[in-house]
């Protein structure tokens, strides 16, 4: 006799069959590929009728959605960061919740908190607007420590703790957040382990002189100098779209080369690497994490996905290398007082490392 007799097996529920999901082994069909492109490509049309200009921090946006990360938004205001977080986030069919953090701004009210019931003489758990499946934290650096640190357990966890009981968040889960560079009153800067949780940071510029005039001619045509998710077309991506997008980007295959690349890459950066960059120890305090070459292939991945291939080229990795390792560079003092920026040590970097 069994010490431990075996569990009766119980059917299946209705409703409650889950489908395997394809293993990275299984190779991606052209028909998975032709998909993944067409469900790109609507939400690249749903941008078309919310921002003008701004394609880098669109294909940010859906690069990181692909690859299963998060996003850190940076420019001066009024450069349409909250617009751009809206428009992704309305173009899947899920839920969406925009947080205006302010120092005041604690932990219960973004992860939720316990409210006593009369009713029943119990506590209830109710939750916060970190359970959606897009979460807009928008000026993220004038929340205090507490409340990040609570945001930090999020984005790391997949779930947040309250009063003792641990909650999943729902899935897909994607925190899109944005700061201001100036107005440095009032403002916690965000720690070096939060800034790695980014996937990606995308910094905005002004728009062109012939962007802002089509900016001014879509708001004349629209009435409103916001748009309403409401009156755009009911074209959204269902959030079984975006899973099996997510799906597709880990079957893309990453040759041993492409893979040794994003981490001599990552390596470069901490003063190693296969070709050491003169004098960057005077300029980089601290490099970019082993995070930094994961997220190189996960963007690369997602990015061969979407322009229609089933193997990631060095390409894909280069046309993202400063968005995933711009906010994992530490500068030194000598370097910001010299005005270097972490941009141009990217630059030195993707320089001396060969290509593959």
């Amino acid at each position: 006799m069994a010490i431990f007799p075996p569990k009766p097996q119980m059917p299946p529920q209705p409703g409650a069959v889950r489908v395997p999901a394809p293993t990275a082994a299984t190779a991606l069909s052209p028909d998975d590929v032709a998909r993944a492109a067409a469900l790109a490509d609507r939400i690249r049309a749903r941008f078309a009728l919310t921002l003008v200009g701004q394609d880098n921090l669109r294909e940010s946006l859906i690069l990181t959605l692909v690859a299963g990360g998060h996003i850190l938004i940076e420019s001066v205001p009024g450069l349409a960061k909250t617009t751009a977080a809206q428009t992704l986030a309305t173009s899947v069919s899920g839920t969406f919740k925009r947080v205006q953090c302010t120092p005041d701004l604690m932990p219960s009210d973004l992860v939720g908190t316990q409210v006593f019931d009369f009713a029943s003489q119990r506590f209830a758990t109710q939750i916060g607007p970190i359970h959606a499946n897009f979460v807009l934290l928008d000026e993220i650096n004038r929340s205090n420590a507490k409340t990040q640190s609570a945001m930090l357990e999020a984005m790391a966890e997949g779930a947040t703790t309250i009063g003792g009981e641990r909650i999943p968040l729902p899935r897909p889960f994607m925190v899109i957040a944005t700061q201001n560079p100036i107005e440095e009153e009032g403002t916690f800067a965000l720690p070096e382990a939060q800034m790695d949780r980014f996937m990606m940071k995308a910094v905005m510029t002004y728009p062109t002189a012939d962007e802002e005039r089509r900016m001014l001619a879509l708001l004349t045509r629209r009435g409103s100098d916001v748009f309403d998710p409401a009156q755009l077309p009911a074209d959204q991506v269902s959030i079984r779209d975006v899973e099996f997008l997510r799906a597709c980007a880990r079957r893309v295959h990453v040759s041993d080369a492409i893979q040794r690349y994003a981490v001599d890459l990552a390596a470069t950066s901490r003063g190693a690497g296969s070709h050491p960059v003169q004098g960057l120890g005077s300029l980089v305090r601290l490099g970019a994490s082993p995070r930094a070459s994961i997220a190189l292939v996960r963007i690369g991945q997602a990015n061969a996905l979407l322009k229609g291939r089933d193997y990631v080229v060095p390409e894909d990795v280069k046309a993202v290398v400063h968005e995933v390792m711009r906010h994992r560079i530490v500068l030194t003092f000598e370097a910001l007082a010299d005005g270097v920026t972490a941009d141009q040590v990217v630059d030195r970097i993707v320089k001396a490392v060969p290509v593959p």
